[in-house]
């Protein structure tokens, strides 16, 4: 098992009166972190919400009918517990009337859980989302040289633990991944009725990845309406397919104001929806490839850090532009991102000047420092 960041963290506020929420995508790993982490504990109980029988003994008992369950352990363990209607107020019983229990929870379907768990467990929960394994925790557990040696195929292959646990069979597996994952459980979860048009629209923006993206256009090419497609992306959103970064603007004219830049979490997923698994070497769009795993790895590192840093781009009419802005405290740095070390980068000084912002240019030699 590769060790994660999250696991420390949640391991010092275990048996603190509080639930723990788990979220994320699906096969990251929550599952196997969450057992590893209890098999000391004693007395733990589990229950999988994909099972029916869990579903009908967890939905709205009492709390006798729940002491009588849980009997003297002292955690329980509610996998994919989105699956199990008004868990939320089964949660807060076990938190309020059975206080010797740790109780964890966790879910794939992050606006299902929030949804059912949010309002119940107000003040009596802490939640973490654990995202496909990031760079500092391959190369913790792969060492320094091997996942030096090892950084191409991370821009194709990506980062999910199935993944780096088979490296002979990645393709096959990805494949597997993208079209259960992507295309059944987040179709299942959201009843889209057009499933055909939410393939060409991820396909779409695989395509667009490091671009600005316009929903209309996009939803010419889908077949859909610019509403439709931006409904359709904040599911793909709370999925933790993709996710987006505004422009960056303080009203300056020439600034763009609305356009959207969108990323995968996973170079791996990014790849498969589009067919692109070939070798990085042989590739076109390798600075495609390079941005996607900078920016994905650093909001990964945001959200572990619990970070209020926002992240953007910036771009002006005049076509001047820069890949990645990011803001927190009122500090305000700008990055170029660059495979190659040999091209030399210049910070636009209309960005720089006017805010007052430190810049640099991120490349295959110095990508460590940016991501730690």
């Amino acid at each position: 098992m590769i060790p994660r960041t999250l696991d420390n963290q949640i391991q010092d506020n275990l048996f603190k009166g509080k639930a723990i929420i788990l979220i994320g995508p699906r096969q990251v790993g929550k599952t196997t972190m969450i057992k590893n982490m209890i098999t000391g504990i004693e007395k733990a109980l589990f229950f999988d919400g994909d099972d029916p029988a869990v579903q009908r003994l967890l939905n709205r008992p009492n709390t006798e009918q729940l002491r009588a369950m849980i009997g003297d352990n002292k955690l329980v363990f509610i996998d994919e517990c989105q699956r199990i209607s008004e868990i939320g107020l089964t949660a807060k019983i076990i938190i309020d009337q059975i206080k010797h229990v740790q109780l964890i929870m966790s879910g794939s379907s992050a606006y299902d859980l929030m949804r059912y768990t949010g309002e119940p467990l107000t003040g009596r929960k802490f939640t973490y989302t654990l995202l496909p394994v990031n760079w500092q925790e391959w190369e913790n557990y792969a060492g320094y040289l091997k996942a030096e040696q090892d950084l191409e195929n991370r821009l194709v292959f990506g980062l999910y633990p199935d993944i780096l646990m088979n490296p002979n069979s990645e393709g096959i597996l990805l494949k597997e991944l993208a079209d259960s994952y992507l295309y059944k459980d987040i179709l299942a979860y959201s009843n889209i009725k057009k499933p055909e048009a939410v393939q060409k629209l991820v396909q779409a923006l695989a395509w667009q990845v490091g671009s600005e993206v316009q929903f209309t256009e996009v939803g010419e090419i889908c077949g859909l309406d610019a509403k439709t497609v931006l409904n359709y992306i904040e599911i793909l959103e709370r999925a933790y397919v993709i996710f987006r970064l505004p422009s960056f603007s303080r009203n300056l004219r020439n600034e763009i104001k609305k356009s959207r830049k969108i990323y995968f979490y996973d170079n791996g997923i990014r790849n498969a929806v589009i067919g692109q698994l070939q070798p990085f070497a042989l590739r076109s769009d390798v600075g495609a490839l390079w941005e996607n795993f900078l920016v994905s790895e650093r909001r990964k590192q945001l959200i572990y850090w619990q970070s209020f840093a926002t992240q953007y781009f910036w771009r002006t009419k005049q076509q001047q532009e820069i890949d990645y802005v990011e803001e927190d405290n009122g500090k305000i740095q700008a990055f170029e991102m660059k495979w190659s070390p040999k091209k030399a980068v210049k910070l636009p000084l209309t960005f720089t000047n006017n805010y007052d912002a430190a810049g640099s240019c991120i490349t295959r030699d110095n990508f460590r420092d940016f991501l730690k």
